[in-house]
């Protein structure tokens, strides 16, 4: 019986080498990660605004244009990730900025066409994260299919 902690033992310290070997000092750095791998982001929650009567035509025309901001930012590297929330509640969606402060995310989300029109509102916070969420919009264009043309 005393083989099966020797065992339990021998495998915990070899994920302990395995990890120590794994790490990459040049992508931490690039990645501005902490001694833990972590770095500071600014999370925003969007949440429904006060003005959210539209026509579809209008809301096409709004979501359009939100999608087009959301782009640009991330194409800029302020924005690290964005996405809706899939149920009906107030709380709509997240964008995760790569700034230092809330200020400087408050200027970004002030140039949200949705933020602008008061369909949505934005709650900003610091964020303590992993640093490897900079590399989220690289992989996602390596898995996003190209658009497909419409007939």
């Amino acid at each position: 019986m005393r083989v099966f902690p020797i065992l339990l033992a021998s495998m915990l310290l070899a994920g302990v080498a395995h990890a120590q070997s794994a790490y990459d000092a040049a992508l931490a750095a690039k990645l501005k990660a902490d001694e833990y791998g972590m770095r500071v982001y600014v999370m925003a929650l969007l949440k429904a605004g006060p003005n959210r009567n539209r026509t579809p035509e209008e809301a096409r025309r709004l979501q359009a244009a939100h999608m087009a901001n959301i782009n640009r930012m991330a194409a800029e590297g302020k924005l690290v990730l964005a996405g809706p929330f899939e149920d009906d509640g107030n709380l709509q969606g997240i964008y995760i900025f790569d700034v230092r402060t809330v200020a400087e995310a408050e200027a970004l989300t002030r140039t949200d066409p949705a933020i602008q029109a008061g369909s949505l509102v934005m709650e900003l916070h610091p964020w303590y994260g992993s640093a490897a969420l900079m590399m989220v919009n690289e992989i996602h264009g390596k898995i996003t299919r190209p658009a497909v043309p419409l007939r």
